[in-house]
């Protein structure tokens, strides 16, 4: 179970209206959001009229116990870790956890959404696991149990923070698994630290392969502000997850928790160009959803497509942005294949 202190310890509708994979995810009460990634156009400016505090932090104690709660409880749906590590970086404390799976290849280190932190992944470890061993942190500057200590001011120091985080672990080679802005965080760092990334899984990613639609933004608008009503954040939540109940679910809760109390201090993510995009030699796996909001789903597939040397590209038909709990062994059954390669 995570623990509340991170720098404690160092290195160490109804049914019948869905279709079935939503169906099965629904009688489970679960939802596995990935993030309210549309708010990151309003959030920095929304935030930073309110305190002029250079880095991510909570607006009170019990806005933290509220998150702190939810996120305790959302990892009751994951597997034990083997391992909690903590890793010091230059801009603040890491939380990773570690997983044993099969002892084949180079582990995966999964990168969470925006606000979602590593419980996100809770329908995707068991299968992920039969794969290889599995890292999942919480993203610096994100509400969850990483610790910014130092302002994050550009692309290269999210970049930096990751590298040294990687460094951090025992092994020299990884696999990138990155959701949403995790799958931006990922590109971001091959663009800028390649030499830990065997190979890379891009799971519906911001920014890297289509701009966010104004539709989008616009509905964010009402759910960036923390002193809106709860129904307002649920609503975009469910906006995001093409529709599907987030009212009473655990990673929900701690999602919108995150959305309301937590200060994000991040720089807006540069949108990655295409011939930024023809610089990445390693694998890449990209996994596109047929019905995403975050960017269009056709254009966002001929992008990666064309621009990606060795890129391997799925659209998944009746998928929304939240496609990893939608299709979790799916994701698994591609992810093995593409390595296989």
């Amino acid at each position: 179970m995570p623990t509340g202190n991170p720098a404690s310890k160092e290195q160490t509708a109804s049914p019948e209206d869905i279709d079935p994979p939503r169906r099965r995810w629904w009688r489970r009460r679960r939802i596995l959001i990935p993030s309210a990634v549309g708010l990151v156009l309003v959030l920095a400016a929304a935030f930073s009229l309110r305190t002029p505090s250079p880095v991510g932090h909570w607006d009170s104690a019990e806005g933290q116990d509220e998150f702190m709660s939810a996120y305790e409880e959302a990892f009751e749906d994951m597997p034990e870790p083997a391992q909690t590590l903590d890793i010091r970086t230059d801009f603040g404390v890491v939380r990773v956890y570690r997983f044993d799976g099969r002892e084949e290849g180079a582990p995966m280190v999964l990168l969470p959404g925006r606000a979602s932190a590593t419980p996100v992944w809770a329908d995707n470890l068991p299968s992920l696991l039969e794969i290889s061993d599995v890292y999942t942190l919480d993203l610096l500057g994100e509400p969850g149990m990483s610790v910014q200590a130092r302002p994050i001011a550009s692309d290269e120091d999210q970049a930096a923070w990751l590298h040294q985080t990687l460094k951090g672990l025992p092994e020299d080679e990884f696999h990138l698994v990155g959701l949403t802005i995790g799958g931006w965080t990922a590109t971001n760092l091959a663009l800028h630290h390649p030499d830990r990334i065997q190979a890379m899984t891009l799971i519906e990613p911001v920014y890297v392969f289509g701009d966010m639609p104004w539709g989008t933004v616009m509905r964010s608008i009402p759910a960036a502000f923390s002193w809106m009503p709860k129904s307002w954040r649920d609503g975009f939540n469910s906006y995001t997850a093409g529709g599907a109940p987030v009212e009473d679910v655990p990673v929900a809760d701690m999602i919108e928790a995150g959305m309301q109390h937590y200060r994000l201090r991040l720089p807006q993510p540069t949108r990655i160009s295409e011939d930024r995009l023809g610089e990445i030699e390693m694998p890449v796996l990209v996994i596109i959803a047929e019905e995403s909001v975050m960017h269009d789903p056709s254009t966002a597939t001929e992008t990666a497509e064309r621009a990606l040397p060795n890129g391997t590209v799925h659209q998944y038909e009746n998928a929304s942005h939240a496609v990893n709990g939608e299709y979790p062994d799916r994701i698994a059954e591609d992810i093995t294949a593409f390595l296989a390669n």
